[in-house]
C-alpha cells in the first residue's frame, strides 16, 4: 500500500492542479473575448445565449453546464468533484478577469490576446482532466466519447464537438472570426499535447515491486 503521507501529497497536488487549471481556462476564454478577433466555439454558443438572455457570460456558462451534463448519461460519464467545481469555477473566473483585463487596443496587442488565450486553454484542459478528479461538463462529452469508441482520438473528437457548437452558437448571434478558426484547429492538438503532460498517475503498488523475482 501507498503510505499515507505520500497518499496525501498525491491528492492535494490534484487539487490544486484542478483549480490551476480551470481558473487559466477562465483567463484563457478572457483573452479570447478581449481580442476581439472571434472566440472559440463554446463561448460564441455562450456569448449568443448571453445576449438572448441578458445574462452575464460567466452566469450563462455556469448554467448551461447543468443541461450539458445530461448528455454524459449515454455515455456513461460520471461527474466527479472537478466537475462540480468546473461549473462553478470558470464562470466566476471569466467575469472577474473580464472586469480587470484591459481590452487590445492594437492588433499587435489583439493577436498577442488570441495566441494567449488558446495556448492557456489548451494547457488549462490538459491541467483540470489530468488530475483526474472529474472533467468539466463539455471536456466530458470529449472524454466520454473518446472512452466509448477507443478508436476516436482526442483530437478528432474535440475538434468535431467544437465545430457542431460553432454552428449553433452562430446562429444565436454570436460573434465569429479568425480566433475562432484558429481556435478550433487548433485545441484539439494542443489538448492531445497537454493532456499526457500533465496527468497525474497512479501510483505503483508496492506489492509489485516487493513480489518475488523468478530466478
Amino acid at each position: 500500500m501507498e503510505p499515507s503521507g505520500n497518499g496525501d501529497r498525491r491528492l492535494t497536488r490534484r487539487v490544486v492542479q484542478l483549480f490551476a487549471g480551470l481558473a487559466l481556462y477562465g483567463v484563457s476564454m478572457a483573452f479570447m473575448v478581449e481580442s476581439a478577433l472571434g472566440l472559440n466555439p463554446w463561448d460564441v454558443f455562450h456569448q449568443g445565449l448571453s445576449e438572448v438572455t441578458g445574462l452575464s457570460f460567466g452566469l450563462v456558462v455556469i448554467l448551461l453546464g447543468i443541461p450539458i451534463l445530461l448528455l454524459w448519461i449515454p455515455l456513461r460519464q460520471r461527474p466527479g468533484f472537478g466537475t462540480l467545481a468546473n461549473l462553478v469555477v470558470v464562470g466566476f473566473v471569466v467575469d472577474g478577469a473580464l472586469a480587470v483585463l484591459p481590452a487590445g487596443g492594437t492588433i499587435p496587442a489583439r493577436i498577442g490576446y488570441l495566441v494567449a488565450g488558446i495556448l492557456l486553454n489548451g494547457l488549462a484542459t490538459g491541467l483540470y482532466i489530468g488530475s483526474r478528479l472529474g472533467p468539466g461538463p463539455r471536456d466530458g462529452l470529449m472524454t466520454g466519447i473518446v472512452g466509448r469508441f477507443p478508436r476516436l482520438s482526442i483530437r478528432m473528437v474535440r475538434t468535431s464537438i467544437e465545430v457542431a457548437v460553432l454552428g449553433v452558437g452562430f446562429l444565436l448571434g454570436g460573434t465569429v472570426g479568425i480566433g475562432t478558426i484558429a481556435y478550433a484547429l487548433a485545441i484539439g492538438p494542443l489538448a492531445q499535447l497537454f493532456l499526457p503532460l500533465c496527468t497525474v498517475r497512479e501510483p505503483v503498488p508496492s506489492s509489485v515491486d516487493s513480489a518475488p523475482r523468478p530466478v
